[in-house]
């Protein structure tokens, strides 16, 4: 097993150009070399509001980002268990899963405990080692390996739901990444994804820090490059509900999606504030009011193609 720490750059100036942001002359091929370098040197380990005791990729780390994460998400994710509000565990058992962008692991480990036969990739070969060494120290399996969303490397009908959490809008082109989804689910299978929100209050926050107050506006800045600076990773697209939904309903049916977000869409302040209005408020305040300007975009959706691959000519819309 590959100490996923030796994955990370020794200089850690070694992909600084590339591992900023995106502008809008990149290039695809130079965006997806740049997510692949920002996520290997940015792991999404929940450490940057206080940093982390534990040995990092030991046990104890893994439980205390999962900690984080599980907390942050409360608002929309968790009744009983964490995120069985949005993924069918129920429904898994036996079932071929494919995550797309597994990150530290969270949510591949989720899967296999529901039962499911899963498959994990992800484009940067930290988060790949992460995720087995995360399986390895719990005693789980799960098929992991690097690949790029963009091309999966699956035969047609191959899985029975796919599971992706604040991934794709990462990606140059996400619509090729939908259009794989589409071609590598069963003509009954269904998919799960998270994407961020273009009227939410993160996006509103970034618009008006880094076009308006720093003028960047009227530097030439676009918006897009806006929301990219005030956001993770190299490049991060932003979504409205119609325009995701809109995206999804040329490969599928049964479109639907809702906006959710965290504690900060609700309390959208400086932190230090923020902590203090926290207290202020109810849990069901917090809860609604993320439900309107969060900054995530949940959706699901349903295979609406019959079968052969999208890009043969044995492909068709299931019959009305």
């Amino acid at each position: 097993m590959t100490d996923p720490s030796t994955v990370l750059p020794q200089n850690p100036n070694e992909h600084y150009e590339v591992a900023s942001h995106r502008v809008d002359d990149t290039s695809f091929e130079e965006v997806q070399e740049g997510n692949a370098a920002w996520w290997t040197e940015h792991t999404m380990s929940y450490d940057w509001n206080s940093h982390i005791e534990c040995e990092k990729f030991s046990l104890e780390w893994y439980d205390e980002i999962d900690r984080r994460f599980i907390h942050d998400s409360r608002l929309y994710g968790h009744d009983q268990a964490p995120f069985d509000r949005m993924i069918p565990f129920e429904k898994l058992k036996g079932k071929k899963v494919l995550e797309i962008g597994c990150g530290m692991g969270f949510h591949t480990e989720l899967l296999i405990r529901a039962g499911a036969d899963v498959t994990s990739i992800d484009i940067s070969p930290t988060s790949v080692e992460s995720t087995k060494r995360r399986l390895e120290l719990k005693g789980l399996t799960a098929n992991v390996s690097q690949q790029d969303a963009e091309n999966i490397p699956f035969g047609d009908h191959e899985f029975d739901y796919v599971w992706s959490w604040g991934v794709i809008h990462h990606s140059s082109r996400t619509a090729r990444i939908v259009r794989q989804i589409s071609r590598i689910l069963k003509p009954d299978g269904e998919c799960a994804l998270m994407v961020y929100n273009r009227e939410g209050a993160s996006a509103w926050r970034s618009i008006i820090k880094y076009n308006l107050m720093f003028l960047g506006a009227l530097r030439g800045r676009s918006t897009d490059e806006a929301l990219n600076l005030g956001t993770d990773g190299f490049h991060a697209r932003h979504y409205t509900t119609d325009q995701f939904e809109d995206l999804f309903r040329a490969f599928f049916e049964d479109v639907e999606s809702y906006v959710c977000g965290q504690v900060p869409d609700s309390l959208p302040l400086p932190r230090v504030v923020r902590g203090l209005c926290e207290k202020m408020v109810t849990e069901n305040w917090l809860k609604k009011t993320q439900s309107t300007r969060g900054s995530f975009l949940f959706l699901t959706a349903k295979n609406a193609w019959e079968s052969g691959s999208l890009d043969g000519t044995n492909s068709g819309r299931k019959a009305a």
